[in-house]
């Protein structure tokens, strides 16, 4: 039965204002108030450089603001600033400043950055490796509803990393985070639908989240499916024309023997 791999890329935060400053259109007036020392200023001007909203976009500013906010234990900035050290925007690469940020953010309960240092502990990435301390941080921000956390749990539970492997568990975390429309999860439920792990054994359950999967743009769901197609396999009636479909879907998404497998079948 095959899985998908947890997914160990930083999760960034999407444009997200202070509420207090989130009308605010003039730049020169919130740079104000963030000079008169406003954390939540100065964490929403670090955003404005970030994303060049109504100034032109600067890594360096956007750094230099974040910091002033995180230096004040603004959690957003803390979790921010990790993620430009990790990807050294605006600042010099550092996995080990990265993991610092992430950890003073994590503490605080800002989700995005329990699953980040989770993430960090899981590489060892600026830390040593540790599954347990990676599950401990994940089940954290799995439990505020981040769909990528309890993923990357339900995979742990799959695995047995950090923790003992328990596939009732898994799937109970998989259906967590595929009722968020999370792709990967969906995948994973559909491969416990069709083996009957942690689940009664369900072909149509199977296929249907499979199905969500592909239509989310899971690359390993799309060639699923597709094979599926081509055979006549697991429920699905056999028909050429939906299985080339899937199949280029999947190889268009990178999936290398869903490529070997429309050079063979043209």
């Amino acid at each position: 039965m095959k899985f998908t791999k947890k997914i160990l890329l930083p999760l960034t935060l999407s444009l997200f204002m202070n509420p207090t400053f989130a009308n605010t259109d003039n730049f020169q007036q919130l740079q104000k108030i963030a000079q008169q020392g406003h954390a939540g200023a100065q964490h929403d001007l670090g955003m404005m450089y970030a994303y060049g909203e109504g100034i032109a976009k600067n890594d360096v500013k956007a750094f230099e603001w974040y910091s002033k906010a995180a230096n004040q234990g603004y959690a957003l900035s803390q979790h921010n600033l990790g993620v430009r050290y990790e990807k050294g925007q605006g600042v010099t690469k550092s996995d080990v400043k990265a993991f610092e940020w992430y950890s003073k953010a994590a503490v605080q309960g800002e989700a995005f950055a329990q699953y980040n240092l989770g993430r960090m502990y899981d590489n060892g990435q600026g830390v040593t490796k540790s599954y347990a301390k990676a599950f401990e941080w994940y089940s954290k921000a799995a439990l505020q509803g981040l769909a990528s956390a309890q993923h990357n749990l339900g995979l742990m539970y799959v695995y047995g990393q950090g923790v003992s492997q328990n596939y009732t568990k898994a799937f109970e975390w998989f259906s967590k985070a595929a009722a968020q429309e999370h792709a990967g999860a969906q995948y994973d439920l559909g491969s416990m639908y069709a083996n009957g792990h942690g689940i009664a054994q369900s072909t149509a359950l199977s296929n249907k989240w499979y199905l969500k999967a592909a239509n989310n743009g899971n690359a390993m769901a799309q060639f699923n499916i597709g094979k599926k197609y081509l055979n006549g396999d697991n429920g699905l009636l056999k028909n050429r024309g939906q299985a080339l479909n899937w199949l280029k879907k999947a190889s268009n998404n990178g999936h290398t023997e869903a490529k070997l497998m429309l050079v063979r079948l043209q």
